[in-house]
């Protein structure tokens, strides 16, 4: 274990640089912010005379506003890279530098285990959040949660259970920080964070490791005024409201109306049940690691202090109904430090007792099997869902190897819904002024007339294995236009579960020959192919195990 931990502590950026390359692209629960950083850095801030057209969020400015900060920040951040280098590709610049942030957050995280609970603690929790999918996948993608998550984290570390004494701030003085970071990150990014500052503060007191007024009353004012005053200020000059805070708007909104019913509710045991085992993924986690680390007096007083305040946050916030994995994205670094402690525990004690060594080596082989799973598995899985990227990168190469090169036309390009839900965004497309223009047009009236889709030379619509199925927007336009004719250029497949090939049947591999291309170019795809055979014909009697493709998009073209 001496090694372990430093090396483990590269591994984890590491992870969450690969993810981000191999999947570099966004759905639509992140356009908002990609959208805002990619006008911030193009037009600038929103300012008194701003033309609206320019910016995506005025044009599509969803249900309730969300806040800018985060994505304000990551400008600014991208442009002082790009002064060096303005080539480099601007929305994976984006998300590297949330990435690195969240791994730093973590790396702090870790840190304080080590300094606490001792080297081989610090070890076992980066192993276990090293195969976690979800976090890593996630770590460096543009959502509110996301960037929140690193403050949580670090609030996190400072709440830890302070075993060594240490001539830095005291315990009260930490437990302030912590609560004020939390409530500076509900105000500014996500309100539900109010649960955790309440469930946080109310166990501080309890436990009397701090002061009723000159700790939790002053770190949670003191949150509270620099976030409001950061959001208020940052937000309504973005959206031009004065005054404006998104999250009041959202709470409001979401809760109070509640509104967010309407993308789907979940029962009452759902985080329990479903979200909390998937972000942890590795079963043994919380099956054998938490048990111990609470049935071992060594280590029970520090777990409760890991798992209350979250166990606390999960139960009152599943009587929101509608519930989604992210949202309690912030507790899995302790769920996941209190599986570590029994972990250690469990390693140390492996030669004196069969339990302990038996159970330590399935430890060991289960966190090495949800890594391969995480990384051979989930991420070329996950990798695939983007084909309206993969279909606007598709669209442009076509139209270079076709076009005419003195031609000064203007390319109309119509982008359907579905596209721009599966990695559309500003960044893919020609900037303003180079003759390209994209339509993302969602009023149906307006998509029903034949003026509308005359104007256009491209269109990404959704496909399907059906070679008969058209979607709404291409029924329209064959509707509006039953004289015109189009032809399907190119057809993007995504991910559509799992293949289990019979013996004899070819083996294509289209996700996972993709991701080891990025990974280790074509000696790394002909690597896979060469085992591939040999495991299927020696181990597996001709049988195989893929990642499923059906078309998803397809780009037509005008036949003028």
């Amino acid at each position: 274990m001496r090694y372990a931990f430093p090396i483990l502590n590269l591994l984890l950026p590491a992870l969450i640089l690969l993810h981000c390359l191999v999947a570099p692209y966004t759905k639509v629960e992140e356009s908002f912010h990609v959208q805002a950083v990619h006008d911030i850095l193009t037009h600038g801030f929103p300012g008194n005379n701003l033309t609206r057209a320019h910016y995506d969020h005025f044009a599509f400015p969803g249900a309730v506003p969300r806040t800018a900060v985060g994505a304000v920040v990551l400008a600014k951040l991208s442009q002082g890279v790009l002064i060096l280098n303005e080539g480099i590709d601007r929305q994976i610049l984006a998300r590297v530098i949330l990435g690195l942030y969240n791994a730093f957050a973590l790396a702090v995280f870790a840190y304080g285990l080590r300094r606490n609970f001792g080297q081989t603690v610090a070890t076992w929790y980066l192993l276990f959040q090293s195969s976690q999918f979800h976090l890593i996948y996630y770590a460096s993608r543009p959502l509110s949660n996301i960037f929140a998550f690193g403050l949580t984290t670090i609030a996190m570390r400072y709440l830890l259970p302070d075993k060594i004494p240490h001539n830095g701030p005291g315990r009260s003085t930490q437990g302030a920080l912590a609560l004020a970071l939390l409530t500076f990150s509900g105000v500014v990014f996500r309100s539900e964070l109010a649960l955790l500052v309440a469930t946080q503060t109310l166990y501080l007191l309890t436990t009397g490791q701090i002061h009723l007024f000159r700790g939790a009353i002053i770190a949670g004012l003191g949150g509270l005024s620099v976030g409001l005053l950061t959001t208020v200020l940052v937000d309504s000059q973005f959206w031009q409201r004065w005054p404006l805070w998104p999250e009041l708007s959202a709470f409001l909104f979401n809760v109070v109306e509640g509104q967010s019913s309407a993308w789907g509710t979940e029962p009452l045991p759902w985080y329990f049940i479903n979200a909390l085992p998937r972000l942890l993924l590795n079963p043994l986690t919380y099956l054998v690691g938490i048990p111990v680390a609470l049935r071992q007096p060594a280590t029970r007083s520090s777990t409760f202090s890991l798992i209350i305040p979250s166990v606390a946050f999960l139960a009152i916030y599943s009587f929101q109904p509608h519930k989604e994995w992210r949202f309690i994205i912030y507790v899995i670094p302790s769920f996941t430090a209190a599986a570590a402690l029994g972990a250690g525990y469990l390693w140390t004690h492996r030669s004196r007792s069969l339990f302990a060594r038996s159970a330590s080596r399935l430890l060991v082989l289960s966190t090495f099997v949800v890594f391969v799973l995480s990384n051979l598995a989930l991420l070329p899985a996950s990798a695939a869902n983007y084909p309206g990227a993969h279909a606007l990168n598709a669209l442009h190469r076509h139209h270079r190897l076709v076009s005419d090169a003195d031609s000064s036309a203007d390319i109309n390009v119509y982008l359907g819904n579905f596209a721009c839900q599966t990695g559309v965004t500003q960044f893919l497309q020609y900037p303003a002024g180079s003759g390209w223009n994209y339509d993302k047009t969602e009023n149906e009236t307006i998509k029903s007339s034949s003026s509308f889709w005359d104007q256009f030379n491209y269109i990404l619509v959704e496909a399907s294995g059906d070679l008969e199925y058209r979607d709404s927007d291409e029924t329209n336009l064959r509707n509006a236009l039953p004289n015109s004719e189009w032809k399907t250029v190119e057809t993007i497949e995504g991910f559509a579960g799992i293949s289990v090939l019979r013996p004899g049947a070819p083996a294509s591999g289209t996700a996972e020959r993709r991701l080891l291309s990025i990974i280790g170019g074509q000696r790394a795809v002909s690597l896979l192919e060469q085992v591939q055979d040999s495991v299927r014909k020696t181990v597996l009697q001709g049988w195989w195990v893929e990642l499923k493709m059906l078309p998803k998009i397809k780009v037509l073209e005008r036949v003028r």
